[in-house]
C-alpha cells in the first residue's frame, strides 16, 4: 500500500479502517508522509513556555488550537478525565525537576465519560477477566469539584517544586470556551 493510497477526508485526516488496512496501517503511512517533509526544528525537550498542561484524553479536545500553543510550547499530559493521579504527579515531577516547567494548567471538560462511570467498572472488569485492576477509575459526579481536587493534589505534592501557579479549568465541548475554577 503506497502512501498515496491512504484515504483521507477533505481536511487531510486519516479515514477509518477499511478493507485496505487497519487504522494503525494508515497512521504509519501518514507518518511516512510526515517524515518525508520533516526537518528537525532544533528544539530540546524543555517547553518554551515552562508550562505543563494536564487534560482529559477526550478526542474532542484540541489543546494546541484551544490554547493557542505551538510545537514546543508545553508538556501535555493526558489521561481519562484529566485526573491528577500518581502517574500524573510522576510526569509533572519530571517536567518540573528535569525540564524546567513552573506552571501547571489542569483542564477537565463538559460531557466527560467519567461522569457516568463508577468504581463498579473495576468490579465488572474483575468479573470478566478474573483480576481486579490495580488502578482506580477516578470517576466523579461534579466536574468542578474534581478540578478542585486535582488542583489540591498538585498543590500538596511534596515532589513538585513549583506549586504556586496551578490553575484549573473546564473546557466546554459545545462552545470551545474555558471556564476557570476557583480552588476554594
Amino acid at each position: 500500500m503506497s502512501t498515496a493510497s491512504v484515504p483521507a477526508d477533505p481536511a487531510g485526516r486519516i479515514a477509518h479502517a477499511s478493507a485496505e488496512g487497519t487504522v494503525t496501517d494508515r497512521l504509519v503511512e501518514a507518518n511516512q508522509r510526515y517524515a518525508s517533509a520533516f526537518t528537525d526544528p532544533g528544539m530540546d525537550a524543555r517547553p518554551v513556555l515552562n508550562v505543563a498542561v494536564v487534560a482529559c484524553m477526550d478526542a474532542r479536545l484540541d489543546l494546541h488550537d484551544a490554547l493557542g500553543l505551538e510545537l514546543g510550547d508545553c508538556h501535555t499530559i493526558r489521561n481519562a478525565g484529566g485526573v491528577v493521579t500518581d502517574d500524573v504527579i510522576r510526569s509533572l515531577t519530571i517536567s518540573q525537576r528535569a525540564l524546567g516547567t513552573r506552571s501547571v494548567v489542569l483542564i477537565h471538560h463538559t460531557g466527560c465519560g467519567l461522569l457516568s462511570l463508577t468504581e463498579d467498572f473495576r468490579h465488572e472488569l474483575e468479573d470478566e477477566v478474573g483480576q481486579r485492576p490495580a488502578w482506580a477509575v477516578e470517576a466523579f459526579r461534579d466536574v468542578d469539584q474534581d478540578v478542585r481536587q486535582s488542583m489540591a493534589r498538585v498543590r500538596t505534592s511534596p515532589f513538585l517544586l513549583h506549586r504556586e501557579d496551578v490553575r484549573g479549568f473546564v473546557f466546554d465541548v459545545k462552545t470551545g470556551l474555558l471556564r476557570e475554577i476557583d480552588p476554594a
